[in-house]
Parts: structure tokens; C-alpha cells; sequence
């Protein structure tokens, strides 16, 4: 499934997005940050990011800088502990 989302956004950012003018109000710009938020969180948690992150991207949120976030160290500390 990881592999999946990942080649639709490979195949938007390389057929689609060029034929249209810049007009993400982020950056990275949401296909990139979809693209790294499955890559480092995997297909689900990656999913539900860039699905929050397609959400914010319109002409009455300011945009700026927003870059994934970290997986997070207490999930993997509560994992380490559970063994």
C-alpha cells in the first residue's frame, strides 16, 4: 500500500503539478511532504498527515513552514518496554 501512495504522488508531482502555476502555501510543498510523511511514518499514519495537511492548504490558512514530524520517541520507548 506504501508503495502505492507513494507512486501516485511520484506520478502527480511529475504529470500533473507541472502543467499547473505554483500555488501550495507551504513548504515543503504538500506533494513533498506527502511523499516523506509515508516514507517515514509508513502508508496509514503517512496517509492521515498529508490527508491533515491537504486540509490546511487553502487561501485562508497563512501556510509558512511545516515540516513532517518525527516519529515519535515515546512510541518507541513504550514498544522497547512492552518486550
Amino acid at each position: 500500500m506504501k508503495h502505492a501512495f507513494l507512486l501516485v504522488i511520484r506520478l502527480y508531482q511529475k504529470v500533473i503539478s507541472p502543467l499547473k502555476p505554483p500555488t501550495c502555501r507551504f513548504y515543503p510543498t504538500c506533494s513533498h511532504y506527502g511523499r516523506e510523511a509515508i516514507e517515514k511514518h509508513g502508508a496509514l499514519a503517512g496517509g492521515w498527515l498529508t490527508i491533515r495537511r491537504l486540509a490546511k492548504c487553502h487561501p485562508f490558512h497563512p501556510g509558512g513552514i511545516d515540516p513532517v514530524p518525527e516519529k515519535s520517541s515515546q512510541a518507541h520507548h513504550h514498544k522497547t518496554k512492552c518486550r
